[in-house]
């Protein structure tokens, strides 16, 4: 049986209905339609489409990847062709999809946020938004609004004011207590939270005395980071009432079945998309087995029933 046709697997996310609670990570997964030929994209349980801006950007300087030992450096920069070139030229291919699709928004003050969801808002095939909030704020010093709760509502609450459609805010674990914030993003309007981004890091080259990556510093994903974002998830879905997407190191059905138990509604997988671009249908056909071998009839069965 195919992780679409599984009845087990029937989930939903901020009352969108979902064929499975495995949905591909934004950037990891383009704009899901350079994946047609590789993926079966209306088996997925959804997919997030990289970050979008205002404006269209170049992204960071060569090398943006870097393998390390249980995943993965990455320093892309957020580069996108710009919301309104998306919505000429990828959106009407995703419209026709059967698959829940969300579009990831970033910006570096609020009204950057706002504009992009209002551009959207005007057109059809979009699920929901999920607002990538590791990024500084160019009005506030730099200060990062997935660090600051008062940003972080300014943001988030700016976002509600235009968006009729679900709003998902993906928190980074790169704070030193991660309630504060999923309080804050509940409190001002966000219907969901989707965590964890990546995690600050450095890979050196000790013969050039030089970064593996052109940037500098990139995000850590992958395996590696899976216990840490665990940890986070549960604690985050203890704090709020609203439904927490975890991600973070997911590779297996049982990676995604450990992320339920912890408090999670649905998850992403990202980094694994990289070797295995259909890795989010696998991941689903093994949560499917997972829950048959565990007499389980229905996912959401697993959801916070983590106990100490």
């Amino acid at each position: 049986m195919s992780s679409s046709e599984d009845p087990r697997l029937a989930a939903s996310l901020c009352g969108i209905v979902l064929r499975n609670p495995v949905l591909a990570a934004s950037g990891t997964f383009a704009y899901g339609v350079e994946f047609e030929r590789l993926v079966d994209l209306e088996a997925l349980g959804g997919f997030v489409v990289k970050g979008l801006s205002r404006e269209p950007m170049e992204g960071n300087p060569p090398p943006r990847l870097w393998e390390a030992a249980g995943g993965m450096l990455n320093s892309v920069g957020l580069q996108n062709v710009g919301v309104r070139a998306f919505v000429r030229e990828k959106l009407p291919r995703l419209a026709k999809l059967r698959t829940a699709v969300f579009a990831n928004v970033f910006g570096y003050t609020p009204e950057d946020y706002a504009e992009v969801v209002r551009v959207l808002e005007g057109e059809a095939g979009l699920a929901g938004y999920e607002l990538n909030v590791s990024c500084p704020n160019t009005k506030h010093g730099g200060i990062f609004f997935s660090a600051d709760p008062v940003l972080l509502s300014e943001v988030v609450a700016g976002v509600k004011q235009v968006a009729r459609r679900p709003v998902v805010v993906k928190l980074s674990p790169n704070v030193a207590q991660i309630e504060p914030l999923a309080r804050a993003a509940e409190q001002s309007g966000a219907d969901a939270l989707s965590l964890v981004n990546t995690f600050v890091a450095l890979a050196v080259d000790a013969r050039t005395r030089r970064p593996r990556i052109g940037a500098g510093f990139g995000g850590l994903s992958g395996p590696a980071i899976k216990p840490i974002a665990l940890r986070l998830v549960y604690q985050a879905a203890r704090a709020v009432r609203i439904p927490v997407v975890g991600l973070g190191g997911i590779a297996t059905g049982e990676d995604a079945a450990e992320f339920l138990v912890a408090g999670a509604s649905a998850v992403q997988v990202g980094t694994a998309t990289f070797w295995d671009p259909a890795a989010p249908l696998r991941v689903a056909r093994e949560l499917g087995a997972f829950l048959a071998s565990q007499s389980i009839e229905n996912v959401g069965e697993l959801i916070g029933t983590l106990h100490f």
